[in-house]
């Protein structure tokens, strides 16, 4: 059974108050560097256990908090959180998750350089639209990533491998609109690996009704050995 030490670490960007949850194996040797965006609702327990999972695999994963300290604990809150960080805060936000690359990026024990981005619901969009700013990215892997329009003059900046989970039944994010990503991605001619499972929205989080384990079981494990293989 694998140890591991978490903390918070600062970021050093847009001022006071932007950190980051980090979980990584209690030893002193090498490891991949990832960073995970949360879900609308902050950094809740599931998205601190998802790190922890991944750390006992052998990476070290930074999760900036991009609430500062927030958590919804219903929808309609996470709905105004998630909507005005979209719409006022998009760029600070993209400033942080692109702090805590930095951050592990700068650390002796993240080896190779180039690092992984996973993130969840609206950490999926964000993952797309880092992915886009972001050259050191060895891997990125967007789950459930509702209001993508990818546009071809963005996506020729992703220079990172991509693995794309969604859910065949989230009513939040109809197919076509699955569809147009993966097209307009390899009309691009980029790496792009697109997994649709029979699944809702945020079938990865049980704790708010919406997991689903038969695809969890699968999406997981999938996203794991695809961080490894690009980051190895």
């Amino acid at each position: 059974m694998a140890v591991i030490r978490t903390s918070l670490v600062d970021l050093k960007v847009n001022g006071n108050g932007a950190y980051a949850f980090l979980a990584q194996p209690d030893d002193d040797q090498k490891h991949p560097g990832v960073v995970m965006i949360q879900e609308w609702w902050g950094i809740e327990p599931h998205i601190q256990d998802l790190a922890q999972k991944l750390a006992t695999e052998g990476f070290i994963v930074a999760v900036p908090d991009l609430y500062h300290g927030k958590i919804a604990t219903e929808p309609n809150d996470a709905l105004k959180m998630m909507m005005t960080m979209i719409h006022e805060k998009m760029d600070r936000a993209i400033k942080e998750i692109t702090g805590a690359l930095e951050t592990l990026k700068a650390m002796p024990s993240v080896e190779p350089k180039k690092l992984g981005l996973i993130g969840f619901c609206v950490g999926g969009l964000l993952t797309y639209k880092v992915a886009e700013r972001y050259a050191d990215l060895a891997a990125a892997v967007p789950f459930y990533a509702g209001g993508y329009d990818p546009q071809p003059e963005n996506v020729a900046h992703v220079t990172a491998p991509i693995l794309a989970i969604y859910g065949r039944y989230d009513e939040s994010i109809p197919m076509e609109q699955v569809e147009k990503v993966e097209r307009v991605y390899k009309e691009a001619s980029k790496d792009i690996t697109v997994k649709v499972y029979d699944a809702g929205h945020a079938f990865l989080n049980p704790m708010h009704g919406m997991g689903n384990e038969k695809a969890a079981a699968e999406a997981w494990p999938l996203a794991v050995r695809f961080l490894k293989e690009k980051l190895s």
